[in-house]
């Protein structure tokens, strides 16, 4: 019999890990245009980091909550698609606990707490420069059809 191996296979799940968050970074305009980095990944978790620009700020010159949600949401959408299951938010909600200023580099960790069937949750810890939480987003995942980075069975 000469058929080929999955050639899935013959990596671990941290490869297909980064081999997704990859792919799904060459097509996230959103992400690189507000300069958020990738820092780590693996089955079920991320690390993003963001600058804080003035282009950040709202009128109260504090960096302004949708760009903090953006970050947890880029965090989370790297974690959840980590096993290469296109998966989507099917819901989520944040929590702002401190003001974030100009300059400020934000991180966001993104750690599964459940994946059951095609349904998981995540929660999402975001924190500034000295390590203070500023926010506090929790993510619902919906695994839909399709992979991020192409099998073969």
């Amino acid at each position: 019999m000469s058929s080929q191996p999955d050639r899935n296979s013959a990596i671990t799940p941290d490869e297909m890990a980064q081999a997704t968050a990859e792919a799904m970074y060459a097509s996230d305009a959103c992400s690189q245009a507000l300069g958020l980095e990738l820092l780590e990944v693996r089955p079920g978790y991320a690390r993003m980091r963001m600058t804080v620009r003035a282009d950040f700020l709202n009128g109260h010159e504090i960096c302004h909550g949708g760009l903090i949600f953006t970050l947890a949401d880029s965090t989370f959408a790297f974690a959840c698609n980590s096993y290469n299951i296109n998966t989507v938010a099917s819901g989520c909600s944040i929590e702002f606990l401190r003001p974030v200023r100009e300059a400020d580099v934000l991180t966001a960790e993104a750690v599964e707490q459940t994946l059951s069937g095609r349904t998981g949750i995540y929660d999402i810890r975001v924190t500034n420069r000295s390590d203070e939480t500023v926010a506090m987003f929790r993510g619902k995942s919906a695994q839909i059809k399709g992979n991020l980075v192409p099998t073969t069975s």
